[in-house]
């Protein structure tokens, strides 16, 4: 039924290109019309139901001090390199006027006062925390109301108010805060360009044709553009994560131009075997467009089981991506049979400069590779160049099988061994590039002040009618080895709530920090409280991000049993077996732990982060290996049923093990290889991003792919497999009579990728 609804749409597509093309641009053009008057921009709440930092800010909600909602901060020396201080004259001027005009912005509630402060005299305890003991650092703490009711406005009049005092005042102004973080622009413009060009650039390669090139790329475009258009109306709805525009171009560019791959490699074999342009875009989707859809969809399945973490911004991020994976695999079946027909015969060929010099040799050879035994029956020269070579490493590692097992396993083991030593958490702007001004004032705050004042804590409690409880929280509070220091107590007199500003010893992002959370909860707070009424929270920034980390910890595991057992399931289903399917789970387990080790020997332990831009050591961000996970089994889905499809074939068809193994890998190879290295062109772009987020979606989805398709399918496989003989393909008699046959149950053929 499939097949024949793919043969349908892709011949009809073909038939009538410009019909098709002119229905996406109309479709593009409305979803970015849509975007333009309807949708939002991207914000983050780091925040999930049930947490103690979320009952923290409930409590401050209730008090109505303005604590709840969102913040920044202005920071502040002398230009003159600590010639002057803040004490007395211009700079003291400065520094009023400097205050006066942040609290004049939009939707700002209020600000604190250095300048104020300083009238103080020699009390410390109301000049902490905003000018420093030195005198020559002074920090305006600007508060807003919650995020509902601000917008990236709200951030951009703030950022214009500094460039227009730099001009005009003696201090250098560095900004930063959580407001910088809600509402600054993701960073992708420039790596999805590079990941395009460099996609372009092996698709030329592979085809040796600029126009069999440009097609996947333009239906990429395409597709990207509805997809991210798509997501920014559903910002308008929801609250979509800052992450998921760079995740989403990352993960759309990657799949997009893979699925168009596939087609377009089927589609040329089509042609050369003879038949029309408008046949063969037909039945180019009709083959290579089911596993598009299967794949497809399983990445979507996969990113929405997400929702298990029970993490809203999560959820909704992988959602957004999902958007984006469907809008391509449509496109794959619809825009792209389109711009097969429109271009017409002349993609059976190579192009011009195709044909020239080394390139052209290369396109030919790759070229020639046709996918499947058909088309080397049709053509016995096809395929002669790269097969054999593939072929011949095939059979080399199938005479040796053990050492080749043994070593591969080995050596992906060995990747995985720092994924012991894993920190989840979310990088600061310490772990920000210089050119940021978010790191500029991080660090200026740090000098002044101590690391932990990048990173306060909140402490809500409800004294429940105790009038002693306030003063026990306080003396135990500041007496922990964790904290420096202790802001005064603010009590709303109304609810009786009161809220007390910690600043801990260590950076937002130091284990201690975490630890020191997790010792107020469980031993600072129950000691002042005693057995009463009474109750308190941790909160803040930095204890929501601990909070968030630990959660998605502790649903990882069942996420991830969810994952491999529905993948051992559709496997099963797949091949009729049970050997293979348990097979692939493991060795995708392999090159997943193996991405996630080299992750944490950079990120974490600095192996080589200098050469992707990292200037310093940062924790794991705490939902990125669960969204790692989610998407990379889905694309190692695809490349599993790809390969094992065609070797499931090859022992249909001669009943030995040995020659399915090197006929089904060895003929699937050359496909497996261009789409991996397009991907992992694609991923790598985004490991040179700015945000160390977008560097370790980048790195994790490189490294894992790159794994993937050469160590596992290239040599694991093959050797496994071997190793295995017949017993790959048993399936229990009883399980076979259960289990359905067709399309999807298997029968003679898997019919997946059959020709």
């Amino acid at each position: 039924m499939l097949s024949k609804a793919l043969l349908r749409l892709g011949a009809g597509a073909a038939r009538r290109p410009w019909r098709v093309i002119a229905a996406w641009l109309i479709a593009a053009t409305l979803a970015v019309l849509a975007a333009i008057a309807f949708g939002g921009r991207t914000a983050d709440s780091m925040t999930a139901p049930g947490l103690d930092s979320r009952r923290a800010a409930e409590l401050i909600e209730r008090a109505g001090t303005g604590q709840e909602g969102m913040t920044a901060h202005v920071v502040v020396t002398p230009l003159d390199g600590g010639a002057t201080f803040f004490d007395h004259g211009s700079a003291r001027t400065a520094l009023t006027r400097l205050q006066t005009e942040v609290q004049r912005l939009p939707h700002v509630l209020g600000t604190s006062d250095p300048a104020g402060a300083l009238d103080a005299g020699g009390d410390t305890t109301v000049r902490r925390g905003l000018v420093s003991a030195d005198g020559r650092i002074a920090v305006v703490r600007v508060q807003y109301p919650d995020q509902s009711r601000l917008s990236a406005e709200d951030l951009d009049a703030l950022v214009d108010l500094g460039d227009r005092l730099r001009a005009e005042l003696p201090l250098r102004i560095e900004m930063g805060g959580n407001l910088f973080y809600a509402f600054s622009d993701p960073d992708g413009g420039a790596s999805e360009l590079t990941g395009l060009l460099a996609a372009a650039a092996i698709l030329f390669l592979a085809f040796g044709s600029l126009v069999a090139a440009a097609l996947p790329i333009g239906m990429a475009v395409f597709g990207l553009t509805v997809g991210v258009a798509t997501m920014t109306v559903l910002a308008g709805v929801t609250e979509v994560p800052t992450f998921a525009p760079v995740l989403g171009s990352m993960v759309g560019l990657g799949v997009g131009i893979d699925y168009a791959l596939f087609v377009l490699a089927r589609h040329r074999e089509y042609l050369a075997r003879g038949l029309d342009p408008h046949e063969a875009a037909g039945r180019a989707v009709a083959t290579a467009g089911r596993p598009v859809v299967f794949a497809g969809g399983t990445v979507v399945v996969s990113i929405l089981g997400l929702a298990v973490a029970n993490v809203p911004f999560m959820t909704v991020g992988g959602l957004a991506v999902s958007i984006v994976v469907l809008t391509m695999v449509l496109a794959s079946v619809t825009l792209l049979p389109a711009f097969l027909g429109a271009a017409g015969p002349r993609l059976g060929r190579a192009g011009r400069i195709g044909r020239i010099g080394r390139i052209g040799r290369i396109g030919r050879a790759l070229q020639a590779g046709r996918s499947g035994r058909l088309a080397r029956r049709r053509d016995p020269a096809a395929g002669a160049v790269p097969a054999a070579g593939w072929r011949r490493w095939i059979g080399h590692v199938g005479r040796h099988p053990v050492p080749y097992a043994v070593g591969a396993a080995g050596l992906l083991l060995t990747a995985t061994l720092p994924v012991l030593g894993l920190r989840v958490g979310l990088p600061d702007d310490g772990s920000l590039p210089q050119s940021r001004t978010e790191r500029r004032a991080y660090d200026l705050v740090a000098e002044g002040f101590g690391p932990g004042t990048n990173g306060p804590l909140v402490i809500a409690a409800d004294p429940a009618g105790d009038p002693g409880v306030l003063d026990r929280l306080v003396t135990t509070v500041a007496a922990d080895p964790g904290i420096a220091s202790v802001a005064p107590t603010h009590i709303d007199r109304a609810t009786g709530i009161a809220t007390l500003v910690v600043f801990p010893t260590t950076s937002p992002q130091d284990k201690a920090t975490a630890d020191t959370i997790v010792r107020l909860r469980t031993e600072v707070l129950p000691a002042a409280i005693g057995h009463g009424p009474a109750r308190a929270h941790v909160g803040g920034a930095a204890a929501s991000l601990s909070d968030v980390g630990r959660r998605t910890s502790e649903r990882l595991p069942v996420f991830v049993a969810a994952v491999l057992a529905m993948s051992f399931l559709l496997l099963t289903l797949v091949f009729r077996s049970v050997v293979v399917p348990l097979k692939a789970v493991l060795l995708n387990l392999l090159s997943i732990g193996a991405a996630y080790g080299i992750m944490v020997a950079v990120f974490q332990w600095g192996w080589g982060g200098a050469l992707i831009g990292l200037e310093a050591t940062v924790p794991i961000v705490s939902f990125i290996p669960m969204f790692l996970f989610a998407i990379l089994f889905g694309l190692s889905m695809d490349y599993e049923v790809f390969l094992l499809s065609r070797v499931r074939e090859e022992y249909l068809r001669t009943g030995d093990n040995g020659t399915a193994i090197v006929e089904g890998v060895s003929g699937t190879a050359r496909i497996i290889t261009s789409a991996a290295l397009i991907m992992v062109a694609v991923f790598l772009s985004f490991a040179v991003a700015e945000d160390p987020s977008t560097k370790m979606f980048g790195l994790g989805l490189a490294t894992a792919i790159f794994v993937d398709a050469t160590v596992v399918r290239m040599v694991l496989v093959p050797a496994t497999m071997t190793l295995l003989g017949r017993a790959n393909w048993w399936l229990p008699k009883r399980l076979d009579r259960m289990l359905p046959r067709g399309p999807v149950g298997g029968g003679r053929s898997t019919g997946l990728y059959a020709p």
